[in-house]
């Protein structure tokens, strides 16, 4: 009988691994070409896999939750359901457990610790086949493993984060048994400062005990939402937040707007929303001020030499996600309303690719779709600055002209800068978000498309 592998597809440039999230289809049922059968998650985007062939799902050859390499073998496909007898590639498969469980029980004999170390932690946090390799090995218990402060993608554990913090914990005092099978029992030294093992402060912060009531509903909070939680406790954790205020008078932009929209949808076939003017705006305060397009590695600021301006966009399950615009300062504004347009459609639809949502160098939440007047955002880590936009909203205003001073109604909006104080002090960061609000009042109305 024929028989067609299914691949783990390729996400993305910098992406290694999904995670299995859901089987649309059974074992024995029939699927057809290009019909979903699996849906997988990468960090924040979640895509569906399509069949390669018709036929039927002989072997599902993983399991929800399972996190699969790139170019695994995640199921067969063939045209008539199998024979009892177990194929090739069920044998090859078979030998590989059975070769990867022989290897766990080696590493476990080489270490003095029978802790065993989870894919997933009972707080979300998601540890790699690598670190969780290492950990096992150096005898890294799961809790000691789920103090560390990770600085990979959304707070990830990373290998160089397990091996820095490797020489700091063997100068922490420890108690083990003269048996070697026996559990290591870890005591945490007290006079180990956080300065000289920052990992250490986590573990101190302890989440209030929250008791239930009779009829609370509790739900259990998804993947992308336990993310977005472990992400924003993180950078609060790592960077110091200070923000910044302006009001801006954005009258001559919504005039603009106004004339010139049903014009452009009509010649561009997409609709003039503010968000890409707002875009362009910081596109080129930023290259006015480098120093904000900015990360910081330990005591070294890496200046990002593009400037790729995410955008939050929220979805339907009222989870966050922020698509970047790459290279957003060598777009002009017809360009960048297709880019806009483009991945806030995707985004609802969720169709964004894992690369399309990494890489940006700053974000712009538009707090006022919401008619929130201003707002304090957390910086999406690793950069140092995030603008909150504000709604548009029409106030009295004094206008100074030639005649005297007029009182007129004006078109006004806050824009709130928070940013890491540890690069951006206060000079520079009202200074830049000063120099965006001064690109939206001196927009011109006489502009073209």
């Amino acid at each position: 009988m024929a028989q067609v592998e299914m691949i783990m597809p390729k996400m993305g440039e910098s992406v290694a691994e999904a995670t299995i999230i859901k089987w649309a289809k059974k074992e024995g049922d029939r699927i057809e070409a290009d019909e979903t059968v699996l849906e997988i998650a990468t960090d924040k985007v979640d895509s569906e896999v399509p069949s390669p062939a018709a036929g039927i799902l002989i072997k599902r050859l993983f399991q929800e939750g399972d996190v699969v390499q790139v170019g695994k073998v995640i199921a067969l496909i063939g045209s008539e359901m199998p024979s009892a007898e177990i194929t090739p590639v069920e044998t090859s498969s078979a030998q590989d457990a059975s070769t990867l469980a022989e290897a766990h029980v080696a590493v476990a004999a080489q270490t003095a610790s029978n802790d065993t170390i989870e894919r997933m932690s009972a707080s979300g946090k998601f540890y790699s086949p690598l670190v969780r390799s290492i950990a096992q090995q150096e005898g890294i218990s799961m809790g000691e493993l789920d103090g560390l402060a990770g600085t990979g993608k959304d707070g990830r554990v990373t290998k160089n984060d397990i091996l820095a913090y490797l020489p700091n914990r063997k100068n922490t005092p420890t108690t083990v048994s003269s048996t070697p099978a026996s559990n290591p029992i870890v005591v945490e030294a007290p006079k180990v400062t956080p300065v000289a093992e920052p990992a250490k402060a986590a573990p101190a912060i302890q989440a209030p005990t929250v008791s239930v009531g009779a009829g609370d509903e509790i739900i259990e909070m998804d993947r992308m939402r336990k993310l977005i939680s472990e992400h924003m406790v993180m950078s609060k954790h790592v960077s110091p937040h200070v923000t910044s205020f302006v009001e801006a008078d954005v009258t001559n932009i919504v005039q603009w707007r106004d004339k010139i929209k049903g014009e452009f949808e009509k010649r561009e076939k997409e609709k003039l929303t503010f968000t890409p003017i707002f875009i362009e705006a910081v596109a080129k305060a930023i290259k006015d001020y480098p120093m904000v397009n900015v990360s910081v590695d330990g005591t070294k600021i890496i200046v990002r030499k593009n400037i790729n301006i995410g955008m939050a966009a929220a979805l339907p399950t009222g989870n966050l996600i922020v698509p970047v615009i790459r290279n957003a300062d060598q777009k002009n504004l017809v360009g960048l309303t297709k880019s806009v347009n483009d991945l806030a459609n995707r985004a609802r639809n969720n169709k964004l690719s894992p690369d399309e949502i990494q890489g940006g160098t700053f974000t712009i939440s538009n707090v006022g779709t919401f008619g929130n007047v201003m707002g304090t955002p957390i910086i999406n880590q690793p950069q140092v600055a995030i603008l909150a936009t504000g709604a548009i909203r029409k106030k009295p205003a004094v206008i100074e002209t030639p005649q005297g001073d007029v009182i007129a109604i004006r078109h006004f909006m806050f824009l709130s800068l928070s940013y890491d104080h540890r690069v951006v002090d206060g000079a520079l960061g009202g200074s830049f978000l000063r120099r965006i609000g001064d690109y939206l009042e001196q927009f011109d109305s006489n502009r073209g498309i």
